[in-house]
């Protein structure tokens, strides 16, 4: 198939900032490389939380009317004459982006979700001026590099959501050497994301507390293997937890106080953040020094006597616990100021992860059964699932049954 050649597309479009949806018709074609691309057929398409911000526009870079679906599964219908991977039959997945420079660091090393020239799916024009519509249509076409090979003995429906959600989570484990057996993980939320990071955690053989603001959350969490479960506004609870998780994986997007996660951690901790909250957060640095908060409005009831609560006191005193040493502190006032969780701390950011890593994630779960808990919709269905996904009303992912219920005409 040639470049200039198109093909009619149906699917699901947002036209507006509103969020609403509605039957759009559209058309697709070949990429410039149209020898090596691929057409699938779609059979299942995952909804997340960047559908509904694109829809929106909460970025300011949507494009109107825009097809979003970055959780695709489907079927190979066609393929260029020069693709190797795929033949027609074969099932594949198509994640958050469909291309990329080929020429950058990032991509020489199978991070193609850090090339400054990726292209994601349902955001400005590809480089042909086509807008790269998703997966709430009846196919999608992109280069066979782009294609996941899809296990055989992984669900179609519940597999769907690693290819957003799961690699998402597991990409940082890997990086941040959050992944080896035995260690102790914290994870905050307990929705789409959370849920899959629990369970490849427990398949990596870690521990898994779990961080949340809602108490009901703990009704469920045994069913998904978590060994504990954290209230984050039970400050008892959160003491005693104190410097004991090797790391915290953040899911949601919603805001959360990061100091007492910090206090969390173990020296040498780290609070990855992979949840996206739109609001600014705000990042005690003292903490990432010294493990602990030291106020400024008053000392510990121990050290009032021997230190005025000036900002010149305030930074002598972390420079003295961060050489290690206490000044003028009485002994049995150590604790207080979390003298024994020096810190060394890391707070990062993770945003997906490479095609490389995105296979093993999938062969990752087929191996070890880890699927999505998942409610599969007719794809008429989606205005009411991306107003459940905006209230939070969802356990633990919307999936469109697109090829049993899309209509074309």
């Amino acid at each position: 198939m040639s470049k200039s050649q198109e093909v009619e597309a149906f699917g699901w479009a947002c036209r507006d900032p509103s969020g609403v949806l509605s039957p759009f018709k559209f058309s697709r074609r070949f990429w410039a490389t149209g020898d090596q691309d691929v057409r699938l057929k779609v059979l299942y398409c995952g909804i997340c939380r960047s559908d509904l911000m694109m829809n929106k526009d909460y970025w300011g870079v949507a494009m109107y009317p825009t097809v979003q679906g970055r959780e695709i599964v489907g079927v190979v219908t066609e393929v260029g004459k020069k693709v190797q991977k795929f033949k027609v039959g074969d099932k594949g997945g198509v994640g958050c982006f469909v291309g990329s420079c080929w020429k950058c660091k990032s991509c020489a090393n199978n991070l193609e979700n850090h090339c400054p020239d990726q292209m994601p799916i349902g955001t400005p024009p590809y480089i042909d001026g086509m807008i790269i519509h998703g997966g709430f249509s009846d196919h999608i076409v992109t280069d066979e590099h782009f294609v996941l090979r899809w296990p055989d003995n992984l669900p179609l429906d519940s597999g769907v959501p690693l290819l957003g959600a799961g690699i998402t989570m597991y990409s940082p484990l890997k990086y941040f050497g959050l992944d080896k057996p035995g260690m102790h993980i914290g994870v905050v939320g307990l929705g789409g994301h959370g849920h899959l990071t629990v369970k490849i955690i427990k398949a990596l053989g870690g521990k898994v507390t779990v961080i949340s603001t809602s108490p009901e959350k703990e009704v469920v969490i045994k069913s998904l293997g978590v060994d504990s479960f954290l209230v984050s506004s039970d400050l008892d609870q959160m003491q005693i937890a104190m410097g004991t998780l090797d790391g915290i994986i953040y899911t949601i997007p919603a805001v959360h106080p990061l100091q007492p996660l910090i206090d969390l951690l173990k020296t040498h901790g780290k609070l990855v953040m992979g949840g996206g909250p739109v609001e600014l957060l705000d990042l005690p640095v003292s903490l990432l020094i010294v493990g602990k908060y030291i106020s400024l409005t008053g000392m510990y009831k121990k050290s009032r006597d021997a230190w005025s609560c000036t900002t010149l006191s305030y930074l002598a005193l972390v420079f003295d616990i961060t050489l290690g040493f206490i000044y003028k502190i009485e002994k049995d006032s150590i604790a207080d100021l979390g003298y024994g969780m020096i810190g060394r701390k890391i707070v990062a950011g993770t945003d997906l992860g490479g095609l490389k890593e995105t296979q093993e994630i999938l062969d990752f779960a087929a191996k070890h059964n880890i699927i999505a808990d998942v409610g599969v919709i007719p794809i008429d269905n989606v205005n009411t699932a991306m107003e459940c996904l905006e209230k939070g009303d969802v356990r633990y992912r919307f999936v469109l049954d697109v090829a049993n219920t899309l209509k074309t005409t």
